[in-house]
């Protein structure tokens, strides 16, 4: 297989949650661009369409699904939604998150931690098994978690994040193990600093310092620049690629 045709992503079907913004828009606006129909799901209708529209402008089918992942009973019907109007998933992205900035366990509620490790773990795991048994059922497929610099580093100020962060990684481990014989290569991006809105405050405390003295790049990342190893771990170019954590972020963690 030629170099280019290596990272050709036409006639796949791809799902990106929380694709309507932040990292997950880069990353489905660049498996639109390498081919993929595109199906974002996301609870914000007003953010869907306009990801939508740009992804419509690519010239790749995509559509959008507005849905509360926390929704248990919604996964399923959501899913079948996009392989009734653009065909079979091969590459599900578990990108959607959430943080609560509760300072620590002495002072995070009980409700906040559950809807955090909800969105974050829990939501992964379902979407993960319902994709699974659809591609193991046909030729196999990708699932690609997005991980965290608190998947390794330890958090005092949002433990739930970087709890539900940290399992994502083994759950990634696990997931490849078992996924392997049924040809589905299951990785993980582990983002640095990435300009979302979700990070938006950090820029405005004495932590963003930090960030760029530890950061050899000297600069916050921009989420386009996690769909290119998204764009890898959803191609052919990493079929014997499974299991990892692929770490996109300015030589942040290697000090």
């Amino acid at each position: 297989m030629k170099m280019p045709a290596l990272f050709d992503l036409t006639g796949r079907v791809a799902i990106v949650t929380g694709g309507n913004g932040g990292i997950g828009r880069g990353i489905a606006v660049g498996l639109a661009e390498a081919g993929a129909s595109v199906a974002i799901l996301g609870r914000n209708h007003e953010k869907n369409q306009q990801v939508l529209a740009e992804l419509k402008t690519i010239g790749a089918p995509a559509i959008a699904v507005k849905i509360d992942l926390t929704d248990r009973a919604a996964l399923e019907p959501a899913l079948n939604k996009v392989e009734s109007e653009l065909g079979s998933i091969s590459i599900l992205v578990n990108n959607a998150g959430n943080v609560s900035l509760s300072g620590g366990i002495m002072h995070e509620k009980p409700e906040d931690w559950d809807n955090v490790i909800e969105t974050q773990l829990n939501a992964v795991f379902l979407l993960s098994k319902l994709a699974a048994h659809s591609m193991s059922s046909r030729d196999g497929g990708k699932i690609i978690n997005i991980g965290s610099m608190y998947s390794f580093f330890g958090s005092g100020l949002i433990p739930s994040y970087s709890a539900a962060k940290g399992a994502i990684i083994q759950l990634t481990k696990s997931m490849a193990i078992e996924l392997a014989p049924h040809n589905i290569q299951v990785n993980a991006i582990a983002p640095g600093w990435i300009e979302t809105d979700m990070t938006a405050p950090v820029k405005t405390m004495p932590l963003n310092d930090e960030i760029l003295s530890r950061t050899p790049a000297g600069r916050w990342g921009h989420s386009e620049e996690i769909a290119g190893t998204a764009v890898y771990l959803a191609s052919h170019a990493s079929d014997f690629v499974t299991g990892a954590t692929i770490r996109v972020d300015g030589g942040y963690s290697i000090r």
